[in-house]
């Protein structure tokens, strides 16, 4: 079979397979002034039964949704679209790990056009700084596109599971994307936000929580955008074989000139890989990093920048990603 016919083949089956998802994709649409099938998005989410096995679509008109919003860990297959980072907006103020405005653990979950707030310790309040998550990322099998993560601390729990996120804005102090994930943050802009800290401490973009040399989690990150105000480290560990990487991102003068801290890990650093390959900008200047930062080799950096360290299976490729 010719080159042509192989690939004619193949598009007839996929837009096959994607019309088959989409004539199963169930409907509705959220709107806070009653024009929608539901006002609240977690009352959609409820009405979606437990354990389906099709995917289930839920569109979000523009507004901003003062709610804490959970998709159980019983209703896979979700896709819930939004309007755009700035018109459709999920806003909770709650501190701690236990109230994230938004909690996602259920398998097969796509997020699209939306921003998830935790207004705890946001610049007009006068709370004292804890943690207080925006998001919580529990399931496998997980993409978010154009999405927008805001808190100080703690803002995305990217906590366990297989998680693809492109084109994100993700903004915090502390800490603000953390956990045992395995995930390629991809196109994304990180901006620290130093003006909400005290004045001369620095901030901490990753603290990520791999627990042994055997465990295939980390995070990546690929052709981002770091940048912000006063002075950021781009990760301390949160477990003692932490494991991220800065891929070609553009680091502005935000970038604390010795790149990493060790916290709780000091004298265990030959077990973190906390590496860095290609980055550019004011920030981007090695030399007077940590001397125990890792020196990945190029085949590597190319395993774990490749999509298929979060899709070695497939996942990725079956979602109906084109819906969009």
């Amino acid at each position: 079979m010719s080159p042509f016919h192989c690939f004619y083949t193949f598009s007839i089956i996929f837009l096959l397979s994607f019309e088959q998802i989409s004539a199963k994709c169930i409907t509705v649409t959220v709107d806070q002034s009653g024009r929608g099938d539901f006002s609240t998005i977690q009352s959609a989410i409820n009405s979606i039964p437990p354990d389906n096995g099709y995917w289930h679509c839920i569109n979000v008109n523009p507004g901003t949704y003062r709610e804490k919003v959970e998709i159980p860990y019983n209703k896979p297959y979700i896709i819930i679209k939004g309007s755009g980072q700035r018109k459709t907006k999920v806003v909770w103020n709650e501190p701690y790990l236990q109230a994230p405005t938004f909690s996602s653990l259920a398998d097969n979950i796509i997020v699209k056009s939306m921003s998830f707030v935790n207004s705890y310790n946001g610049p007009s309040s006068k709370n004292s700084r804890v943690p207080a998550v925006a998001a919580m990322v529990n399931g496998d099998k997980t993409f978010f596109y154009r999405c927008g993560f805001s808190s100080v601390q703690d803002t995305l729990w990217d906590a366990t599971g297989r998680h693809y996120f492109k084109k994100c804005h993700i903004e915090g102090a502390v800490d603000f994307i953390f956990g045992n994930g395995q995930s390629i943050y991809e196109d994304c802009s990180i901006r620290f936000l130093g003006e909400l800290l005290e004045p001369g401490l620095a901030g901490f973009i990753t603290a990520q929580g791999r627990n042994n040399p055997y465990d295939s989690n980390g995070f990546v990150f690929k052709n981002c955008n770091i940048y912000g105000r006063g002075r950021t480290f781009l990760g301390r560990p949160w477990r003692d074989f932490s494991r991220v990487l800065f891929y070609n991102c553009r680091f502005s003068k935000v970038v604390h000139p010795y790149g990493w801290d060790a916290w709780n890990c000091v004298g265990k650093e030959q077990h973190l890989t906390f590496a860095e390959y290609g980055n550019y900008g004011p920030g981007a200047n090695t030399s007077r990093r940590v001397k125990w930062v890792k020196k990945l080799n190029a085949r590597t950096v190319s395993e774990l920048t490749s999509l298929s360290f979060v899709d070695n299976d497939g996942w990725f490729q079956s979602m109906p990603v084109l819906y969009f």
